[in-house]
């Protein structure tokens, strides 16, 4: 039985096309099987197909995305822009590696090799996720037919705007939500209260709510300046630890396709 929470809405909407670079806020996309439309289809990698992220690269935080009606453009202190096909005009394949997965991609080409290497200081080559490579959600938390792009591990990621609220609470000097990297954001719930969530309708798209997601360094990266810190991670650590992880925000996957619009009504399906 859905329960019954007025108010509950979409606040924001957040496409990430190239993993680990600036997002992009949306007022209404298109959800396919992979997730958000255009989310982490593109991605680093380095000379050993390994994903490279602010983890590592800090400074990939200057880099800018934008959304064009022929692919996309890419910006970043002291570069000419870079124009980014939604086709790769490569057919070079390359073996890439996220964590415990190997997933086939296509090499954008040598334009965008030399410009991100360039720009990082790093030899690395930049990746698509073609139409046809399937990367399965982790079976521990998916089911037969589940599929994401390449992000860490699931299609989305949701934060309320209260759970920041009441971490910023804590702060000396606020945190703002871009350090999260959430796709979709809410309002009008309680700080916390996607903890207890099991299964969601976001307007028309029903989404299983199905692992706590663990924080690193990424969010302790100040995305205006690509320095780095120690807030707000040292503080979340302080009341969100769980073993030796700190959680802050839900991971999930979808049930279907739809376009998701800022204000859409979030109905809670089932809770914990």
């Amino acid at each position: 039985m859905a329960e019954t929470l007025p108010g509950i809405r979409l606040s924001g909407l957040h496409v990430y096309p190239i993993k680990s670079c600036s997002g992009v806020a949306v007022e209404e996309w298109d959800v396919d099987e992979r997730g958000l439309r255009h989310d982490r289809r593109w991605m680093l990698v380095d000379e050993t197909g390994l994903f490279i992220s602010q983890r590592e690269l800090p400074r990939m935080a200057l880099i800018q995305v934008r959304i064009a009606s022929h692919g996309l453009v890419v910006v970043a202190p002291g570069m000419s822009p870079l124009a980014v096909p939604f086709r790769s005009e490569s057919s070079q394949l390359l073996l890439a590696r996220i964590w415990d997965d190997l997933v086939e991609t296509e090499k954008v080409g040598d334009d965008a090799d030399r410009w991100f290497s360039e720009f990082l200081g790093v030899r690395c080559n930049l990746v698509h996720l073609p139409d046809g490579s399937i990367r399965p959600v982790d079976p521990a938390y998916g089911k037969a037919g589940d599929r994401v792009g390449l992000a860490d591990g699931f299609p989305f990621l949701l934060i309320s705007e209260a759970s920041l609220a009441d971490l910023n609470a804590r702060l000396e000097h606020p945190s703002p939500m871009n350090r999260f990297r959430p796709n979709l954001v809410v309002a009008g719930c309680g700080a916390f209260a996607e903890d207890d969530w099991k299964r969601i309708r976001v307007g028309p798209i029903i989404l299983r709510v199905v692992k706590p997601c663990a924080r690193c360094a990424i969010t302790t990266v100040d995305q205006r300046t690509g320095t780095t810190g120690k807030e707000p991670l040292r503080t979340l650590a302080t009341f969100r630890r769980s073993g030796t992880k700190v959680l802050f925000g839900q991971n999930l996957v979808h049930d279907g396709t739809g376009t998701l619009r800022a204000g859409d009504p979030v109905e809670v399906l089932r809770s914990r």
